[in-house]
């Protein structure tokens, strides 16, 4: 089978553009065959009112990767997102050593929190679970907050730049590679990532206009856009670069729409991203 294909795994929300169907179609546009493992299945993400249906899909996990030994399937890389236990943070990492060729990527987006806290339904001790997953990674892509809750630091809405520096540094001591952190601002204006690269210790800086709209899904939507633009062959810096200039479009088609609360059109911003990759 062609070695130019990725696994990506994690849930679907039939409705709600995140997750999967934000995954499959954004990686897809870059020009990357998709393959994908479903953790869960949900009517809509949890953001719509209570009453939302949810499915759990761990017990297929396994049988579902033995049959790919038997068939022999690996991937370049796997691209984990929400994960909803601690079993599949198990079943995820023996997926990794049966299935991602020696030269491949783990990229890993620890998808359990924003704003301080937990989404709701994780365990308290549920980080350290995503760090262990976080430890074989080549890329990780989390925000400031599962930052914090993965390596026990002070989670703090105002900082400078020696405080991100401290957490990227905590961060790398986790056993990962790379470091994408997201939701970066040293000005309120701007909003951007820090990129680690954790055997140099060097960081780089990415920032945008940050736009007056709070958006679901736009974590899922950058991670995707990273995964597709890295599979690319661009650099960790300039895919996490793109993926903000992509998110940034995302945001922006939306903004005109108050009834589209529940996720950004980022179908309607695939060219871009698709011309942005085709420049080199």
């Amino acid at each position: 089978m062609s070695k130019e294909k990725i696994l990506t795994v994690q849930d679907i929300s039939c409705v709600g553009q995140c997750s999967l169907t934000v995954a499959l179609p954004v990686i897809s546009a870059c020009g990357i065959e998709t393959c994908v493992l479903p953790t869960a299945v949900l009517s809509t993400h949890t953001a719509f009112k209570a009453g939302w249906t949810f499915r759990d899909l761990t017990c297929d996990i396994d049988p579902i990767s033995e049959h790919w030994s038997k068939e022999n399937i690996s991937f370049k890389a796997i691209y984990t997102g929400y994960l909803g236990s601690r079993e599949q943070v198990d079943l995820i990492l023996k997926l990794i050593d049966r299935h991602l060729e020696k030269d491949g990527a783990a990229i890993v987006d620890p998808a359990m929190a924003d704003g301080g806290k937990l989404y709701a339904g994780f365990p308290q001790d549920f980080p350290k679970d995503m760090a262990r997953l976080c430890s074989v990674a080549d890329v990780i892509l989390p925000n400031i907050t599962e930052a914090c809750l993965m390596t026990d630091s002070e989670f703090r809405t105002e900082y400078d730049e020696e405080y991100i520096s401290a957490l990227l540094k905590k961060l790398a001591k986790l056993g990962c590679k790379k470091v994408v952190l997201t939701g970066v601002s040293f000005d309120p204006s701007k909003l951007g990532v820090a990129v680690y690269d954790c055997s140099s210790e060097k960081t780089e800086y990415y920032f945008t206009d940050k736009l007056p709209r709070m958006s679901h899904g736009t974590g899922d939507v950058y991670a995707s856009a990273f995964v597709g633009a890295y599979m690319n062959g661009k650099s960790v810096y300039d895919s996490a670069a793109l993926a903000a200039d992509f998110t940034v479009r995302t945001i922006e088609a939306t903004m005109d729409d108050d009834s589209h609360w529940y996720g950004v059109k980022f179908e309607k911003v695939l060219g871009y991203l698709i011309e942005r990759l085709s420049r080199s």
